[in-house]
């Protein structure tokens, strides 16, 4: 047996869902089939390797905004913080939008079902164009426990996605 603590459960979202997000001339039902939850490369990885759910392309200064199909449960207390893969930063300036993307615990919870997206941008200033064959890890996930102030007695409840705390 490890010595980890286990916190956390990936799941696909629904078909539909992910259907409705996705955007372009794709096969939406078999890109949502072939789906593969994140996992470690090793027993060693701290990071949780998300797949591309279809091809992507990128030259420098492309932007593109990728529905990942999947959703996380996680205990209280927990954040899943989502990183570009390290090569793919080093070799292409390969940006997440949000710098960190920080996934809550009760996000999980949401209307969209948790839904977790990326926003990727090849940050290249060596002229570079960025491929991402599907099902290449490109974005990894941490979990990472968080504390809160002795003073705290924060009671909203979160429904949405980006900005959704502010509303």
């Amino acid at each position: 047996m490890d010595n980890f603590k286990r916190v956390a459960r990936f799941e696909k979202v629904s078909k539909e869902n992910f259907i409705n997000s996705l955007e372009g001339d794709f096969n939406k039902e078999e890109i949502y089939d072939n789906i593969t939850l994140p996992k470690r490369a090793t027993k060693g990885s701290a990071g949780y390797d998300f797949f591309a759910p279809f091809d992507i392309t990128l030259n420098p200064g492309e932007t593109v905004k990728i529905p990942t199909g999947i959703r996380v449960y996680m205990e209280e207390n927990y954040v899943l913080k989502l990183y570009p893969r390290s090569g793919l930063g080093f070799k292409y300036r390969l940006q997440l939008n949000n710098t960190v993307g920080i996934i809550d615990s009760d996000y999980y919870y949401s209307d969209n079902e948790g839904h977790i997206f990326a926003k990727i941008t090849n940050d290249s200033n060596e002229g570079k164009t960025l491929t991402i064959n599907k099902g290449t890890g490109f974005m990894q996930g941490i979990f990472v426990e968080y504390g809160i102030t002795f003073d705290d007695d924060t009671t909203s409840i979160r429904n949405g996605g980006f900005g959704s705390t502010n509303k």
